[in-house]
Formats: structure tokens, sequence, C-alpha cells
């Protein structure tokens, strides 16, 4: 058996991680930008917002493993933290790639963004390969870039809903 409440409260810390990672990191690159070049204020501030996040993630999965939760429950945890964490490491990336492009600059001249890309092309590209050829990595790393985009923004609409519906106030009683 599958406690799906434990599953809906750790997809929404998971969307709690991946907006607060966005924002950090934005906040952090934009704030560092003031003082150092952007492609350095990158490189000093996502290896630290990425290593939170995965901190984070790898809590919340701890915490799942060693409740008195079903083993179904804690398969689905393990599961879905393998499938998210890519999309979840993306997030600070894409606040950097954001506040890149608003600057009309280039972001894959940053160290850390290289090594994610790196990274992520060694997992991918056998992947890619495995399907077809070599050459759809290119469009393997679109849809990765597109999907974890995806993936944050309905964890941040996930997150924010409750909000957005208490400040338009209840719904009106039926008569």
């Amino acid at each position: 058996m599958v406690s799906l409440a434990h599953l809906k409260r750790r997809l929404g810390q998971y969307a709690a991680l991946w907006v607060g990672g966005f924002l950090l990191a934005g906040a952090g690159v934009w704030l560092a930008a003031v003082f150092v070049d952007l492609i350095d204020a990158a490189d000093l501030v996502l290896p630290a917002v990425m290593v939170g996040a995965a901190l984070g993630l790898g809590g919340g999965v701890i915490a799942s493993l060693l409740s008195r939760e079903t083993l179904g429950t804690k398969l689905a945890v393990l599961v879905l933290a393998a499938v998210l964490a890519l999309p979840l490491l993306w997030a600070p990336m894409s606040a950097a790639v954001a506040i890149a492009f608003f600057a009309d600059r280039s972001i894959e001249y940053s160290q850390a963004y290289a090594a994610f890309q790196i990274g992520v092309a060694r997992l991918l590209f056998p992947i890619s390969e495995a399907i077809g050829d070599g050459d759809l990595f290119g469009w393997v790393w679109t849809a990765f870039q597109w999907i974890s985009s995806v993936v944050g923004f309905f964890s941040a609409l996930a997150n924010i809903w409750p909000m957005i519906r208490r400040l338009f106030g209840p719904e009106p009683a039926e008569v």
C-alpha cells in the first residue's frame, strides 16, 4: 500500500525546494553580479545552491526511509526522487540562464554551468544513443531543459495555488 498523503507531503516539499533553489540562485547570482562579473557570480553561487538542493532532496528521502511508512511508499519516494533529481538541480541553473539572458551574456562560459551540462550529458548521451543515434543528444538536452522547466513551473504552481485561492477569498455559498 502506498500512502498518497506522504507522497503529497514530499512532493510539496520538493516544490518548495525547487522554487527556493530557483529564487535563491537567482537572487544570489544577481546580487553577486553587482560586485563581480556575471559568470564569476554564477560560479560562486550555483554550486552552493545545487549542493543545498541535493541535500534537501536527500534529507527528504532519508526521512521517508526512516519513517514508519510502508515499503511501497518508501519505494515510491525513491523512484520519484530519482526521476525528479535532475529537474531539481536544473532550477538554480535555469535562474542563472534567465539572468544571463536578460543581461545579454552567454552563461556557457560559466564553469558551474559547463560542469552541469557535461554531467547531464554523461547521463543522457547513453540514453539518446540507445534510442537513436548520437545526434539525438541535442534534442534530448533541449527536451530535458523544457521538461525540467515545466516540472518546476507546476511545482511552483502547486505550492502557490493555495495562497492564491486564499487571496481571492472563500467560494460563494450556494443558496
